[in-house]
């Protein structure tokens, strides 16, 4: 009980005397400040607006230095490809990457293949669909003497073909074929994908009723912006009632889908050809006949005329939107292409360096990962090329905790380095100081690809996260990288033949 009062005593005196204090330093710089106020306001002016300059400056300084410390800055947005693109938009990013020497040599192709068919003035109607639709089929009843590929085996479709049709109001078409989707070759669905958001309307063919790749296909083109047509293609396979109940289905889907797709665009048609027919003869016998079928496209041809005439001014608007939103993604490809290129470059540079400068070091394992300025250098390095802005603490930090956990793996990492130099022919008893050297790269090699992969998962450099996550990986990257950091300190060996 004498003790807690004591305390208790001791703790008030404290308090009290940090009081006492922290007055008397209030006074202190109180009156201080009102003395030299007093002598420059009694001074001349130059010397009163002077002094007021130097403190707003240091100021000014003070809080840059404390925001650039301490307030961590967000990585840059990335861009939403579902946005409407401009024109310009697409075009200063891709001058900008041409700057920092990024290949858009895609992404201007799809420029240029836009500026051409702007030029002509045609409407693009692409035919869209799983294989074995009819989608050849359609157009061949459009376009009867038109050269058009069919053939009985699904998939017969590899490229993307054109064909001229001209609608009732004299409007100059280009009915595009396209491979059909769900086939073996997944490179054809993407090659149908892409024209699909380069053409100004998509006209879905189907046989019945939807599967669920179709229902995933139809989703992601209402979601491309542009006017889009179901057609339920060999609609004579089915009663009136039959065909009835399907369309009422198709229409259920689109509607569940959100689209708000009108009754008009939602069609059945039979593109025609031929059929095999059983004849019973006379005399009781059976024999196939191969008959050809009518076609029966006119509602087709209606819904087509009708929706190039209600929306005709907006199909190049928003044509051109999803064609600048592909140019945007295969940019984007690019550049994630070459971050890759130029992240295996950094951190190339950086363990290189790593290895020259632990073998002119005498005492190895005194600083495993932050050689100073190199690990400084390659982190800093690899944000900016990722976009990310962290903090020099962030740095600090992240390199720091990195150092305790390499720690932990030194001894393995040496084992893995004389086991490395060893596997080459001529070395014999390996030196401890290229050992270490080699350890020293390899730490380098795996705090550089770690922290690609944190970059790429998380856009920013969190300290925590990303030192777990070079953690977790160190044991790989040394074991897969040994070979390549072993022929680096090989080649600066001065012992070397």
């Amino acid at each position: 009980m004498k003790l807690d009062r004591f305390v208790r005593t001791a703790i008030g005196l404290v308090v009290a005397l940090v009081f006492i204090i922290a007055i008397a330093a209030l006074l202190f710089v109180t009156e201080s400040a009102l003395n030299v106020w007093d002598r420059l306001v009694s001074g001349s002016r130059v010397l009163l607006y002077g002094y007021v300059a130097v403190i707003a400056a240091l100021a000014i300084i003070a809080i840059w230095l404390v925001f650039r410390l301490v307030i961590r800055r967000k990585p840059k947005p990335s861009t939403q490809l579902s946005a409407p693109l401009s024109r310009e938009e697409i075009a200063r990013r891709l001058r900008a990457a041409d700057r920092d020497g990024v290949d858009t040599g895609r992404a201007q192709a799809e420029l240029q293949e836009l500026a051409k068919r702007q030029e002509t003035g045609s409407v693009h109607l692409c035919f869209f669909g799983e294989i074995s639709g009819g989608k050849s089929s359609l157009i061949k009843a459009l376009i009867p003497a038109a050269n058009v590929k069919i053939d009985a085996v699904g998939g017969s479709t590899v490229d993307i073909r054109h064909y001229r049709w001209r609608s009732d109001e004299g409007t100059q078409i280009l009915l595009t074929d396209v491979p059909g989707t769900a086939g073996v070759d997944a490179r054809l669905d993407a090659l149908a994908e892409e024209e699909a958001r380069r053409s100004h309307v998509v006209l879905f063919v189907c046989d019945g009723d939807l599967t669920r790749g179709e229902k995933n296909s139809i989703e992601w083109l209402l979601a491309l912006g542009k006017p889009l047509v179901l057609v339920m293609n060999k609609s004579d396979r089915y009663n009136p009632e039959e065909q009835s109940l399907l369309m009422q289905r198709l229409f259920d889907h689109l509607s569940d889908m959100g689209s708000g797709i009108q009754h008009d665009r939602v069609v059945a048609v039979s593109a025609g050809g031929e059929a095999d027919v059983i004849e019973r003869r006379s005399n009781g016998a059976e024999h196939v006949v191969r008959r050809s079928r009518p076609a029966d496209i006119g509602v087709l041809v209606v819904a087509l005329n009708k929706l190039l005439d209600g929306e005709g001014a907006s199909l190049d608007t928003r044509r051109d939107r999803a064609v600048f939103a592909l140019a945007a993604e295969k940019l984007a490809e690019a550049e994630a292409q070459f971050r890759v290129q130029r992240s295996r470059q950094i951190v190339r540079n950086a363990t290189r360096k790593a290895v020259i400068g632990a073998m002119a070091a005498v005492s190895p394992g005194t600083d495993i990962i932050i050689q100073g300025y190199i690990g400084t250098l390659m982190t800093q390095q690899l944000c900016k090329l990722y976009g990310a802005a962290p903090r020099d603490l962030d740095i600090e930090e992240f390199l720091s905790l990195s150092q305790s956990r390499a720690g932990k793996v030194l001894p393995l990492t040496l084992a893995v380095a004389g086991n490395g130099l060893k596997a080459f022919p001529g070395i014999g008893t390996v030196a401890g100081g290229l050992v270490h050297a080699v350890a020293y790269g390899l730490i380098f090699d795996a705090l550089g690809r770690s922290l690609v992969l944190t970059l790429e998962k998380r856009g920013e450099l969190i300290p925590d996260a990303a030192a777990q996550d070079f953690e977790d990986a160190i044991g790989e990257y040394i074991e897969t990288g040994v070979e390549q950091v072993a022929k680096m300190a090989l080649d600066q060996s001065p012992a070397k033949d």
